[in-house]
């Protein structure tokens, strides 16, 4: 088989990366114009666009019965749109569903999904016909009101744009992802976009921003909700045309007998789904992420009723829900992208006013372009209707033309001074047009177009007589999207920005119980449930024996200090169970394997800690600071390889006096206020030795005495005189008694 040679003519040598960057730049208008951005006058993307005009032509109106989905969509696909029929079918489904946008375009007729997320049925079950919002779109399609192009196939004509008498972009929004850019509009309530619109048409034509957010003061949601953003927020966004909008679900308390209750939830965030919400909340209960939530039921029917219910009638409502806000889809962010097309065909990311210019310009290019064409008719038929009286007034001579001659059109036009219109019309008149009565009538109709015509031309000739027409519209258009009625209600209520909770969120979730921290010798730890432990009850392995045994909550967090200097926090919800001997606790914490934990406790924020060093330096620090956000801790004391943490303690409030004593037996007291509070660092010099380092250190209230065990109890030193002193002295002899293990 011979190959057919290819005409050189048809090789074009180029090189790759200037026809990949020619193809990729068609793909990428294609999308941008034809599929992803909506255009700024009637708010719609093509598929839209042609849906509604599919449905126009099949007379499809709100006062007709609706067409089965299966045909509306053939007639999209098989005359305007070169698309599958499911991406048409879903649009279609879109519009028609009222939690989807906030006004819809579609009736439709059977199951067309809910908000659980549910898919609508096949379109051979559906049907669906306009709504009143989608003929306001469709208005003046039949005069002129906007250009045709040709389908896709050549044989049919389909509108560029619609003339749109209703502010769709804004008051629907649109949602799409382009080539390099995306857009998302949301929702707004109809009654406050005409507010804004008259406000720019009395004369305000670039108004103020804070002026045109009192007008619209926020997106409207189809779903409610709450949107807690203030106004310098909103305003910002609008100006810009991006930002992003926090949107709460709206919740009541719903009381119970003896003094229980549970939060009803009874509107979600716009776009989210219900079913998957409640899986998401159930998750995180299965979980014990939120340990102050019980159980969650779905209750809808014909409205959302979701029921929380808390762990005990302790916890507060508020907390409960801003846990939930924190962690769930009941709380979501609208990121707002006002990017549209300018003319249907230049992409740009436009302000609020700049939006409601454009569909203010379109109205007045409808409103000329219709007046235009209603003038044309209005002239046509005036001059049919004055051939009519012509003839009239010589009824029996047209007769006699029409009867005897061959050319009774050419004749009447001589005869009489008729147009070729005026002979056309006169010729193809009834017989029973000829009655008297339809003299008058005819006289009639030609003073009312006559009067018509007249103030056509008045209105074609006076830009101002034009936006007063415009103002009209939109006055009737509040009239009938009035907040009183059902549609025009506003359904997003306005809420003002949360004010930061006091209490941390993190620590009130969890479950508040009792546990006692046990630490072995050897850093083996665990939590056991419950506090008043006996020793004997504990167990460890072999060669190992306890070291720390503190008792805490849950809700705690303990520090750690290890003898390198570091302090570590640890939450005691995340500490390993009883069961066992527990786990290591250096896979908790970054602690080297040549340090070791010096002392452990429960956190208090409003604790102050006294530090000291084994060469006797030491400082005060507020627990605040030395609280660890990581696993490798916070480095607080200064330390060498011959100098170490020595201890750490807690100085009780009220205590304004330090014991200091070394391991060379010396005793010194002097005043608390004479350590310094640092951030970190070595310290100053406690006491001084020549020889050993520190041994132990107190704090206590001076008035309260100086005491030390002695025998089964305790000794108190009445006169500290010898001992009292300043910081860095060397201290005495301790008083006679004193342990021989040089502690307190």
């Amino acid at each position: 088989m011979s190959s057919v040679p290819i005409p050189q003519n048809n090789v074009v040598d180029l090189p790759i990366g200037d026809a990949l960057s020619e193809r990729y730049l068609s793909y990428a208008l294609s999308t941008i114009m034809s599929r992803s951005l909506p255009d700024v006058r009637d708010g719609l993307k093509p598929v839209h666009r042609r849906l509604l005009y599919a449905m126009y032509e099949l007379q499809l109106r709100p006062e007709t019965a609706p067409k089965k989905c299966a045909r509306v969509v053939g007639d999209v696909i098989g005359k305007y749109h070169p698309h599958g029929d499911q991406a048409v079918y879903d649009a279609l489904v879109r519009l028609a569903q009222d939690f989807a946008v906030r006004y819809p375009l579609i009736d439709g007729q059977g199951n067309f999904g809910n908000i659980d997320g549910d898919n609508a049925a096949a379109m051979r079950y559906t049907e669906s016909r306009l709504t009143k919002t989608a003929i306001r779109l469709l208005e003046g399609l039949d005069e002129n009101a906007v250009d045709f192009r040709e389908t896709y196939d050549g044989e049919d004509k389909e509108p560029i744009v619609l003339p749109s008498n209703f502010p769709n972009l804004l008051a629907n929004g649109a949602s799409g992802i382009a080539v390099g850019m995306a857009t998302n509009i949301p929702p707004h309530n109809v009654s406050e976009l005409c507010d804004g619109l008259l406000l720019m048409l009395d004369g305000d034509q670039t108004p103020d921003i804070q002026k045109l957010v009192r007008a619209i003061p926020g997106p409207d949601f189809p779903t409610g909700g709450v949107l807690i953003e203030d106004r310098e927020t909103i305003a910002k966004a609008y100006q810009s045309g991006k930002g992003s909008l926090r949107l709460r679900a709206r919740w009541e308390k719903e009381e119970l007998k003896q003094g229980q209750y549970q939060i009803i939830v009874t509107e979600i965030p716009y776009q989210v789904q219900k079913s998957r919400l409640i899986e998401k909340i159930a998750e995180l209960i299965h979980a014990r992420k939120i340990p102050l939530l019980d159980d969650i039921r779905d209750e809808s029917a014909e409205d959302i009723r979701i029921v929380l219910v808390p762990k005990n009638r302790n916890v507060e409502p508020e907390l409960l829900m801003e846990a939930l806000f924190r962690n769930s889809d009941l709380e979501t962010r609208f990121s707002m992208n006002l990017n549209v097309l300018e003319d249907g065909t230049t992409p740009r990311v436009m302000s609020l006013a700049e939006i409601l210019r454009c569909w203010l310009d379109h109205r007045r290019d409808v409103l000329v372009r219709r007046s235009a064409h209603r003038l044309e008719k209005v002239q046509r038929r005036i001059e049919i209707l004055e051939g009519y009286l012509t003839v009239f007034l010589n009824i029996d001579e047209v007769i006699r033309i029409i009867r005897e001659l061959e050319d009774p059109k050419a004749e009447l036009m001589s005869a009489f001074g008729l147009s070729e219109i005026q002979a056309e019309a006169v010729l193809n008149m009834r017989l029973r047009s000829l009655r008297k009565l339809e003299e008058i009538e005819l006289r009639s109709e030609h003073d009312a177009l006559s009067a018509e015509k007249s103030a056509l031309e008045d209105l074609l000739g006076s830009e101002t007589k034009q936006w007063q027409n415009i103002r009209e519209d939109i006055t009737k258009l509040k009239e009938d999207y009035g907040k009183k009625t059902a549609d025009g209600r506003r359904r997003t209520e306005l809420g003002a920005a949360p004010a930061p909770i006091a209490i941390d969120l993190d620590e009130a979730m969890i479950e508040k119980e009792p546990i006692t921290f046990v630490c072995s010798e050897k850093g083996w730890v665990r939590a056991m449930k419950g506090h008043n432990i006996k020793p004997d009850d504990l167990k460890y392995k072999d060669g190992d024996q306890g070291k720390f045994v503190i008792e805490a909550m849950t809700t705690d967090k303990l520090l750690i200090l290890g003898s390198n200097g570091r302090f570590f926090t640890l939450g005691c919800d995340k500490l390993p169970p009883g069961r066992g001997f527990g786990e290591p606790l250096r896979l908790m914490i970054d602690l080297p394997n040549e340090s070791d934990p010096v002392t452990i406790f429960p956190y208090r924020a409003e604790a102050h800690l006294l530090i000291a060093r084994t060469d006797g330096r030491g400082f005060r620090v507020a627990a605040k600071d030395v609280l660890a956000q990581t696993k490798s801790g916070k480095q607080i004391v200064t330390v060498d390889p011959k100098v170490q943490v020595a201890m750490c303690q807690t100085i009780n409030p009220g205590h304004d006096t330090i014991a200091v004593i070394g391991q060379n037996r010396k005793l010194l007291i002097f005043a608390l206020d004479e350590i310094p509070e640092l951030a970190k660092g070595k310290g100053v010099i406690l006491q001084k030795y020549k020889d050993g380092g520190l041994s132990d250190l107190k704090s206590f209230k001076l008035e309260d005495g100086f005491t030390f065990p002695y025998g089964g109890g305790t000794r108190a030193v009445e006169d500290l005189t010898p001992w009292y002193g300043k910081r860095a002295q060397a201290g005495r002899m301790p008083p006679n008694g004193f342990p021989r293990n040089n502690r307190f």
